[in-house]
């Protein structure tokens, strides 16, 4: 019998911790985005729909940026209407205008920006200032919620960054501030190259507390780049956040930043959540099975160390 027949992880709750946690599930995205080799179209809408099928409620689709940036992404034209009529969010990236007409057109109802907390990753990533970049997003976002649309603001660097090293708490909560005043409906905190420990993820959630930023928007996204993510996202939840960014299978990474290894693994993060008793609504044995179908596409075993146990995979 594998660990879940046998009733584990068992469950004990902890004092001060949320009853649910809604999972933003970006491995189809986020995950595929990073692979050197491009994923076929029809494989990534069924990796969607298998992940649709084990009880998430968010799943991130694609990205509306232009092909030469993102070349594994390029088909979110053919991508979207394929999997448009699944009953779960799907939210998409939309870099500029551009990427939002063409979004819209499509009929997605969430979309997200990127920003960055650092001028380094703001030039790197989006060949802009970091305020350059908020004045672009400005008419993106306006548009979206004209046309009653949720936007999400995903900032990337608020724990460190490989060119600028320590980014200080102040940089992070600023620009923070400034997605929310563009009329951000949720931020995700993005740990882009791993570096993040618990103690300066309660910091950086108290100092955004302090500046009237509401917990209840925002979501955390850390990478296990030095094997904290667990760690981090513990420590997020004990300052009340709901919303986790995680990746099946582990899959992802960052192409803008090399140093940036895969996302937490929503496998690892449900057994964790699990253990403490609070509920995600996700089915797990769905989820390790759809991950050790994505892996086989891919070529290679999940880093996830929960998909490896219950699948019995070799590392």
């Amino acid at each position: 019998m594998n660990a879940p027949e046998l009733g584990l992880p068992m469950p004990v709750p902890a004092e001060g911790l949320p009853a649910r946690v809604r999972i933003h599930e970006v491995g189809a995205r986020d995950g595929l985005q990073n692979e050197k080799a491009t994923v076929p179209t029809a494989v990534k809408a069924e990796f969607i729909r298998r992940l649709a099928g084990t009880g998430l409620t968010t799943v991130e689709a694609t990205s509306f940026v232009h092909p030469k940036w993102v070349p594994q992404l390029a088909d979110a034209e053919e991508l979207y209407p394929q999997i448009s009529g699944l009953p779960v969010s799907l939210p998409v990236l939309v870099p500029n205008e551009r990427g939002l007409d063409r979004a819209l057109a499509l009929g997605a109802r969430r979309v997200a920006v990127f920003a960055s907390a650092t001028e380094s990753f703001a030039k790197a990533n989006l060949n802009r200032t970091v305020d350059e970049s908020l004045a672009m997003f400005e008419p993106v976002v306006s548009r979206a919620k004209a046309s009653d649309v949720h936007v999400r603001g995903y900032l990337s660097m608020c724990f460190g960054d490989p060119w600028e090293g320590p980014v200080p708490v102040a940089q992070v909560v600023r620009v923070c501030r400034a997605l929310l005043d563009l009329g951000c409906d949720e931020l995700s905190l993005g740990d882009t190259i791993g570096v993040a420990t618990p103690g300066h993820v309660t910091a950086l959630l108290a100092a955004l507390a302090e500046a009237d930023v509401p917990v209840s928007a925002l979501g955390v996204h850390f990478h296990d780049t030095y094997g904290q993510a667990l760690a981090n996202t513990l420590a997020a939840l004990q300052r009340g956040v709901t919303t986790v960014d995680a990746s099946a299978g582990g899959l992802g990474g960052c192409p803008f930043a090399k140093s940036a290894t895969g996302n937490l693994a929503t496998e690892d993060l449900v057994w964790m959540l699990r253990g403490l008793g609070i509920d995600t609504g996700v089915d797990l044995d769905r989820l390790v099975a759809t991950s050790v179908w994505m892996a086989a596409h891919l070529g290679r075993p999940s880093p996830s160390r929960t998909v490896r146990a219950l699948s019995h995979q070799e590392s």
